[in-house]
C-alpha cells in the first residue's frame, strides 16, 4: 500500500508531506492552523485561512462544520454551530477550498467527520475536492477497517488521507494507522476533546515515540496546542504541531487580523527547534 508515514515506497507525490519534509531539512517541523468554513461568514473564512498561509502557517486544516461534532471542544462547536445557523453547505467547502488555493502554495487539508462524506459521495467527494485544490482529507471519525471506499477514491485521485493515533491505540493500531495514513499521522496529544490548554500532555511525547517505533517517517501532533511555547516543545519531537481552538478564538475575538497576528507569533515558535 502507498503511504508517505512509513517508510515503504509511495507512487504518489504528496505535497503535505513534501512541505513537512523541507521544514523538517530546515531545522524545526510543520505548523499546521485549523479553521473552519464559514466562520463568521465564508468570505471571512476564507481570507482568515489566507492570513494563515500569509503569516508562516505551512499547511491550512480546513474544517467542515457538522452537525454531531462529537471531538471537538466548546470553541470549534461554537464556531461551526454558527456557521451551520448561517446557512453552510457542504458545497461551500468546495468554494472556500478553491478560493484558498488561488491565493496560497500552502497545502490545504480538509477535516470532516465522515458522515457528510458518505451522503455527499465519497467518489463525488474526492473528485471535487481535487479540483479545487484540496490535497486530502484528515477523518477524525474513520478507522482504516472501515475506509476502503476512502482508500480507494483516494488512491484514484492522489488526495492524502490522515488517520489518527492516540495515547490509548495499541501497537497494532499504530501501524494500521501509519500504513493507511498518506501526509501524516495525526498523533492526539490527550484523550478528549479539543481546545487550548495551559499544557501538553506528555502522553504526545510518549506516542511520537511509539510511532516512530512502529516505522512513521512524518507524524503531527494536535490537541491543547496553543501558544508558541507549545510549538516549540512539539517541535522538538514530532514533525509538525496543529493549532485549532486557538486561531477559532483569535478569529472569534479579534478578527482575520488577529488570527494573522497568532499565526506569526506561533511561526516564530516554530523556527529552527532541532538547531537550538
Amino acid at each position: 500500500m502507498s503511504n508517505a508515514s512509513s517508510p515503504a515506497a509511495n507512487s504518489i507525490t504528496s505535497a503535505v508531506e513534501k512541505t513537512i519534509a523541507l521544514r523538517r531539512e530546515a531545522g524545526s517541523g510543520a505548523l499546521i492552523g485549523y479553521l473552519p468554513v464559514g466562520f463568521p461568514t465564508l468570505s471571512e473564512s476564507i481570507d482568515a485561512a489566507v492570513a494563515l498561509a500569509a503569516n508562516g502557517v505551512d499547511i491550512i486544516e480546513l474544517g467542515l462544520p457538522y452537525s454531531d461534532p462529537v471531538m471537538d471542544g466548546p470553541v470549534i462547536q461554537a464556531a461551526t454551530q454558527r456557521a451551520l445557523a448561517g446557512g453552510f453547505r457542504l458545497r461551500n467547502g468546495f468554494e472556500a477550498v478553491a478560493a484558498i488555493t488561488a491565493q496560497v502554495t500552502a497545502p490545504v487539508l480538509v477535516m470532516t467527520y465522515w458522515n457528510p462524506v458518505v451522503q455527499y459521495g465519497v467518489d463525488r467527494f474526492a473528485d471535487d475536492l481535487i479540483a479545487a485544490g484540496g490535497a486530502g482529507l484528515i477523518t477524525p471519525d474513520l478507522i482504516p477497517d472501515e475506509a476502503d471506499s476512502w482508500m480507494a477514491a483516494s488512491e484514484s485521485t492522489g488526495l492524502d488521507r490522515v488517520f489518527l493515533a492516540a495515547p490509548s491505540s495499541s501497537d497494532a493500531r499504530l501501524v494500521q494507522a501509519i500504513e493507511a495514513s498518506r501526509g501524516f499521522v495525526y498523533a492526539v496529544s490527550t484523550m478528549g476533546t479539543t481546545g487550548a490548554r495551559a499544557g501538553v500532555d506528555s502522553a504526545a511525547q510518549i506516542l511520537i515515540e511509539r510511532l516512530r517505533a512502529a516505522g512513521s517517517t512524518s507524524a503531527c501532533v494536535g490537541l491543547g496546542i496553543s501558544t508558541p511555547e507549545h510549538v516549540r516543545e512539539i517541535l522538538a519531537y514530532a514533525d509538525g504541531a496543529i493549532v485549532g481552538s486557538a486561531l477559532v478564538k483569535a478569529l472569534a475575538d479579534g478578527g482575520v487580523a488577529a488570527v494573522g497576528a497568532l499565526a506569526l507569533a506561533l511561526s516564530e515558535g516554530a523556527q529552527n527547534i532541532r538547531s537550538i
